[in-house]
């Protein structure tokens, strides 16, 4: 807590600065970036990404990356998996070529997606990342699935 000395010392809440890490358009990274609160990726990134609250991917972002962060919000490219603890959202221009956990995904009309799903609370409460693991055969576990949100309302 901080004092407020014109008040008679009288004790303030402290502000908590919410932050936006920002990978410009215009950039290239090679390694391992973690965040807090929030980031978004406008450029193009190869290596690991480790957050605690929002990843966005934005449309003309080229992540080649291993994902792991609360929300995942992909309007771009991704080519590695996302491990979500919260949510991953595929919107209509994202493409994502990898697997994906998640207690949760919303898949846009048009969207790509290239791997394989482990969607619910229970995948990601035991840790489990493979479908293997969740019940589905090896030969099932290997394959890809393609899936877009068009074949999946049919």
């Amino acid at each position: 807590m901080k004092r407020d000395e014109a008040q008679g010392g009288a004790a303030l809440p402290e502000v908590q600065e919410l932050t936006t890490t920002v990978i410009g358009a215009d950039t290239q990274i090679r390694g391992e970036m973690t965040f807090e609160n929030s980031a978004v990726v406008n450029g193009n990134f190869e290596g690991k990404i480790t957050g605690q609250g929002e990843l966005h991917i934005a449309e003309s972002a080229v992540c080649k990356a291993e994902i792991s962060s609360g929300k995942v919000i992909v309007d771009g490219d991704v080519q590695g998996n996302i491990v979500a603890t919260e949510r991953v959202q595929l919107n209509s221009k994202g493409r994502i070529h990898g697997d994906v956990l998640a207690p949760r995904m919303v898949v846009a009309d048009g969207a790509v997606l290239v791997g394989n799903c482990v969607i619910g609370d229970e995948t990601v409460k035991t840790g489990k990342s493979t479908l293997t693991s969740a019940g589905a055969s090896p030969k099932e576990a290997t394959a890809p699935a393609t899936l877009t949100a068009a074949a999946a309302i049919r």
